[in-house]
């Protein structure tokens, strides 16, 4: 799977960095984790899931019917954990450098200031 991953494939990838669970479970762990900016759809989960289990970097753990219906569990595999390691240094490079650029003065001794006006690169 190629990086940079998508924040939802990341999220997902890091809610199964603890402990196997269940797609609705992955749902919440995933609005958690992101303080609810992300909001997965049960349809666009199980996309990302069946993507990520034919990457090899989810493995279905184990299923339980409950209620009638049958409940899969995911784990993160060990290609799911060094992917989600690499990209998590990935990102905290990226953090650190844009850290160091905001507290760094420029050339006229002025701290670098975010622009809060105009579009996205």
């Amino acid at each position: 799977m190629d990086t940079p991953l998508r924040e939802p494939t990341f999220l997902i990838l890091t809610a199964l960095a603890s402990e196997p669970m269940h797609g609705y479970g992955l749902i919440g762990e995933v609005a958690a984790l992101s303080e609810n900016r992300v909001s997965l759809r049960p349809g666009t989960l199980y996309g990302a899931l069946d993507r990520l289990t034919d990457a090899g970097l989810v493995h279905v753990d184990r299923e339980e019917l409950v209620d009638g219906r049958l409940r899969r569990y995911y784990r993160l595999s060990p290609a799911g954990k060094t992917v989600l390691g690499e990209e998590a240094e990935r990102l905290r490079r990226n953090v650190e450098a844009a850290t160091t650029r905001l507290r760094t003065p420029t050339r006229t001794g002025h701290r670098a200031v975010p622009r809060t006006a105009g579009g996205l690169a």
